[in-house]
């Protein structure tokens, strides 16, 4: 869980200078747009990795725990689909949120592997 903390704090880190920085363009609705994506994408990674820890302490997936991966999906896409439809948000700003958030799990990942390596 020591992962998932560094990839919240780093992902806040720079989330909220982004959104400040892209308050400066014309697009209203962006910093809250990045904001919202970003904090979607850390629940998902959140809930990703409360499914995997369950996954592997039981020597076989369950019926339930495949229900809930799939159910993490459509909460997900319902989540984003609401604010959209009633443009609260504009896409743009929610895949940039995103980005930043799945960025900083690709580069803490590498720099875990690198330390995991080097330390045996």
């Amino acid at each position: 869980m020591d992962l998932i903390r560094k990839i919240h704090k780093n992902s806040l880190i720079l989330l909220f200078p982004l959104a400040a920085a892209s308050a400066f363009l014309e697009w209203k609705k962006l910093p809250l747009s990045i904001l919202i994506g970003g904090v979607l994408g850390l629940l998902n990674i959140k809930a990703l990795a409360w499914g995997v820890q369950g996954l592997l302490g039981s020597y076989r997936p369950t019926a339930k725990m495949l229900f809930f991966s799939q159910f993490r999906l459509v909460i997900l896409f319902l989540i984003l689909i609401l604010p959209a439809y009633l443009k609260l948000v504009n896409i743009p700003g929610i895949i940039a949120g995103f980005t930043v958030v799945f960025s900083v799990v690709i580069i803490t990942g590498f720099k875990y592997s690198k330390e995991a390596e080097k330390n045996g």
